[in-house]
């Protein structure tokens, strides 16, 4: 778990698009970040109801494959504008009212994330990035400051062209280049569940057998295999969880928590 007292304790948040309802469980995620002094927290938020909205009052249909959005040329400036203005300034801004001092950033800021086009299964699904690079310097920067970065994970590749990247993978990579210790999936949802039964801890062999049995499917497949690169990149642990109120965070380093899964290696 995460050690009270040591500076070298790193947190990676990944915040669903419906992880939170209103500005009351950012409020409690301000004070959660407040109550870990000695740890570093850097913050990756996704927003794909916001942009489903916003493609659907601009026309445009919605696929998804494996739990990854297509993204057409038509679609990007749109995704870019949600993720990286309307998104990130608004968590920016809840965060900030509740005392944390924030960084505004995207996979393009200072060339944080370099991409390449991702294919699924051999299948072209348009300007979606992979993540080939990380440059972190300016995430490190901004920790240095006792800033917080929140981060969009739109990002480019070598000429600037922007990629939608699945916020997940985005989370995952940053928590390898930065040496996290630990990479929490905030969610609407309280973990992993098989049978109807909560599991509070995978194992990753776990995790592929119910990958395989397709008892873990959509979403949650892009989600696991972000877990497994983490894990394989050196991070300590990766938790699946559901925000339950200013304590959550306390509760996954005690493995305390109800709604949430630890995976590990």
């Amino acid at each position: 778990m995460l050690e009270k007292g040591k500076m070298s304790s790193r947190m990676v948040i990944k915040i669903g698009g419906q992880a939170f309802e209103g500005a009351t469980g950012f409020r409690e995620l301000a004070a959660a970040i407040r109550a870990l002094p000695a740890a570093e927290v850097m913050i990756v938020h996704g927003g794909g109801k916001e942009i489903s909205a916003a493609l659907t009052a601009a026309g445009r249909e919605t696929v998804f494959i494996d739990g990854i959005r297509v993204t057409r040329a038509a679609d990007i400036e749109i995704v870019e504008k949600v993720l990286s203005d309307t998104v990130n300034a608004r968590i920016a801004s809840q965060l900030t009212a509740g005392g944390v001092a924030c960084q505004r950033m995207s996979g393009k800021t200072d060339g944080l994330f370099q991409v390449v086009p991702l294919r699924r299964n051999g299948r072209d699904i348009g300007y979606v990035g992979r993540i080939r690079q990380v440059h972190a310097a300016g995430v490190r920067q901004a920790l240095q400051a006792r800033r917080v970065p929140v981060i969009s994970p739109v990002s480019g590749d070598d000429s600037g062209q922007s990629y939608n990247v699945n916020a997940d993978s985005a989370a995952s990579a940053l928590a390898v280049a930065t040496r996290a210790t630990d990479l929490v999936y905030l969610t609407d949802v309280p973990g992993v569940h098989v049978n109807g039964q909560p599991r509070p801890r995978l194992t990753v062999e776990d995790a592929h057998h119910l990958i395989a049995d397709r008892i873990i499917t959509g979403g949650m497949v892009a989600k696991m295999e972000s877990a497994f690169e983490a894990l394989g990149g050196g991070v300590t642990r990766v938790y699946i969880a559901r925000w339950d109120g200013p304590e959550t965070l306390n509760r996954l380093r005690s493995r305390g928590s109800e709604t949430a899964t630890v995976i590990e290696s």
